[in-house]
């Protein structure tokens, strides 16, 4: 078993990538790609309007503004930098920097476990080569679809300013043309070694997304799949978003759990099921989340984890049930919600003062609950603004949430078992509250615009979509508010648009464990070894996972660990009437029985069996076909003896060398060779009668079947 870390991500946007080598299966666990890398690129310039450039004014357009820019880089020195900067020229999108190197045709099996965790499918799955089960939950395969097919849409706004790219390479990704970037923006582009230049990618085509989502497998939570008979797999809740999971893969050489970032109380999705992972003998912790929260285990002010000392004065029942309350806690979602209750207020104060609000956040799970939120504030401080939705699959994405009550949370299945929709966004559009538009140019959209206003829109990294152009129309306004989240350089993100005015709230919200319960959880799971990053490791508090029954490695990014099989046996189930029919034999040198069969094995679901109709051999009247054991060349000469063949040792064998040859020469009646080895004894004689005596007398000196 095998285990390698591509890449440690970053974050929600940019979950982790791993290659899992087990049972002979290599398994990849995500596919995502680097969408914050997309600053390096500036976006369409503020006066470029698709309806009023033909083809040839366009060319000649963004030419201009490219020798512009290529001019002002060449007499520039390093200094802070500016829109002129950027790289004028159509995106490309940067997959991970260690997944590009791995030839397609290795992978056997892909587990998406988020809707993040699957933008860079497409890339995969049009490959050369590429022939991988993929498997996904359904909700997260839609909800993945439809953002890959915004992503899709909302680049076709480069294709028309730009054209179509003449060639493989675009002038931008030559190494003279890299050089004159600044530094900053070189490393962002091709890492510090340019070991990340070949990660950059053109975009794919909506014919590449259906064609990637025709390979998916699409499973519910906790549904097996077998794989070739010898993998079962399972998806099971992590709570992190709607359709988020984690993976269970039950092979021959072990059970895994593959723990990607989770929330165990979750306003939208379902909760996380973290009892499904006892049990496991590996535990795969994949979650990163806690890399930059520095977190004090035993001070911290609102929870503190039950310590071991503690634990072991319960009894079990006991120790079980605090384990469990200390993970179920709702203090992370009460700070959630103060975090969405903050927001709320902000937006508010924003369209009193005349301003409107911009929100490009691409987290599902948050998105509707400021849906909901943000109208029950505006009701309570008599404001009224429209709610805008802008974007291509939004009236798909919001209906979708709406008839998914097995994909969400709890609280959200008992408002629909109370006869109440799941979520407020259809009531508000019929009120006309909330307003939904395919695009910015949307003639309804036209018609309906009001200031100040509320706006949701794509893109989060602020590079393309309809946020480009809002963003271009109020960043002046010191009213005006724009919401970003985590994951993004802000800086970077709004040098287009600087000087900017308006106000800009950055916020963060939980996107995994932290480790103040990594502890508990790993109590509750009691799996045999827990693999950790390396970057968490000065958070851990080593000495007290030591004291429980598991092991504890650590691994680093871009770093192959090999990992012990769990199971030196395997079980195989054999039914009864066959085994009635077993024709034993006792081991000369071993104390063992053995016996012979004929027929089929099978394998199923991670299982063994031998299937009923086998015939048993007869070892009476079958001659053994397999012998073993060491051949002691001295007895062999007294039974050839005994025969009439006469014979000497010629040379003997030297148990220090394992290469060693042992011979013994026949003298009569005819002349033989007898060679013999550490794996084998080879007989070379003229006469056949001679050979099948000696094949004779050796067989009384072998274990054989």
């Amino acid at each position: 078993m095998k285990f390698t870390c591509l890449n440690k991500g970053n974050g929600f946007h940019l979950p982790p990538c791993y290659v899992l080598h087990v049972s002979g299966f290599r398994i990849l666990l995500d596919c995502p790609l680097d969408l914050s890398a997309l600053t390096v690129f500036s976006p369409v310039p503020a006066d470029f309007c698709p309806s009023l450039l033909d083809e040839s004014s366009n060319c000649s357009f963004h030419e201009s503004l490219n020798m512009e820019s290529k001019s002002a880089k060449r007499h520039k020195i390093e200094k802070p930098l500016d829109a002129k900067d950027l790289i004028y020229a159509e995106p490309w999108y940067k997959t991970l920097k260690n997944l590009h190197i791995w030839d397609p045709s290795f992978i056997d099996i892909v587990l998406i476990s988020s809707t993040m965790g699957m933008l860079g499918l497409p890339f995969l799955t049009r490959s050369k080569g590429f022939s991988a089960k993929i498997y996904a939950t359904e909700a997260t395969a839609r909800i993945g679809q439809l953002m890959m097919e915004d992503l899709v849409s909302m680049h076709m706004e480069f294709r028309h300013f730009y054209g179509s790219e003449e060639s493989d390479s675009p002038q931008w990704m030559k190494w003279e043309e890299l050089e004159l970037l600044p530094s900053f923006l070189r490393e962002m582009a091709i890492g510090q070694d340019g070991s990340e230049l070949g990660g950059w990618m053109p975009l794919y085509s909506s014919v590449d997304v259906k064609d990637c989502l025709q390979k998916v497998q699409k499973l519910k939570y906790a549904e097996a799949a077998c794989h070739n008979g010898a993998l079962v797999i399972k998806a099971l809740s992590s709570g992190l978003d709607i359709g988020s999971c984690n993976w269970t893969v039950e092979s021959p050489e072990g059970n895994i759990s593959c723990l990607s970032s989770s929330i165990f109380v979750s306003a939208c999705a379902m909760e996380f099921d973290y009892r499904a992972l006892q049990g496991a003998d590996l535990i795969l912790y994949l979650d990163f989340s806690s890399e930059d929260v520095i977190e004090d285990v035993e001070h911290h002010d609102n929870y503190s984890s039950p310590t071991t000392n503690n634990l072991s004065t319960l009894s079990d029942e006991d120790n079980w049930k605090e384990l469990n309350e200390c993970l179920l806690r709702n203090d992370e979602s009460i700070e959630e919600s103060k975090k969405l209750a903050f927001i709320c207020s902000c937006v508010v104060d924003s369209v009193k003062a005349g301003g409107s609000v911009l929100i490009p956040l691409s987290r599902l799970g948050i998105v509707l609950q400021l849906l909901e939120q943000i109208p029950i504030s505006l009701e309570s401080s008599a404001v009224k603004v429209p709610i805008y939705v802008i974007s291509s699959v939004a009236a798909e994405l919001l209906a979708f949430t709406n008839i998914i009550p097995e994909w969400l949370s709890k609280l959200r299945q008992e408002k629909l078992f109370s006869g109440e929709p799941l979520y407020s966004h259809i009531e508000l559009m019929k009120g006309k509250k909330l307003y939904v538009f395919p695009a910015i140019h949307s003639p309804n959209l036209i018609a309906n615009w009001q200031e100040p206003c509320i706006i949701f829109a794509p893109h989060w990294s602020l590079r393309l979509g309809p946020i480009v152009h809002l963003l271009r129309r109020w960043c002046g306004d010191r009213n005006s508010l724009l919401v970003l989240e985590d994951g993004l350089d802000a800086d970077m993100a709004l040098l287009p648009f600087k000087p900017i005015a308006m106000k800009v709230l950055h916020c963060s919200f939980l996107s995994g464990i932290r480790m103040t319960k990594a502890q508990p959880l790993l109590k509750i799971l009691q799996p045999k070894i827990v693999m950790f990053p390396e970057v968490l490791k000065q958070q851990i508090n080593v000495s007290k996972l030591n004291s429980h029954s598991f092991s504890v490695l650590y691994y680093n990014e871009n770093e192959t660990l090999d990992i012990q099989s769990f199971k030196d046996n395997v079980d195989l189930e054999i039914s009864t009437n066959l085994a009635n029919r077993f024709c034993w034999r006792k081991l000369v040198q071993n104390n063992m029985d053995v016996t012979r069969l004929e027929g089929q094995l099978l394998i199923d679901e991670s299982k063994h069996w031998l299937v009923s109709g086998n015939k048993v051999s007869d070892t009476s009247q079958n001659r053994p076909l397999l012998y073993w054991g060491l051949l002691d060349m001295g007895k062999l000469l007294t039974i050839l003896s005994k025969m009439g063949i006469s014979g000497s040792i010629e040379q003997g064998l030297n148990d220090a060398e394992s290469d060693s040859v042992g011979i013994i020469q026949i003298h009569g009646p005819n002349k033989a060779l007898i060679e013999v080895r550490a794996t084998r004894t080879v007989i070379t004689a003229p006469d056949e009668n001679l050979a099948a005596l000696i094949f004779e007398a050796i067989s009384t000196l072998l274990d054989g079947i």
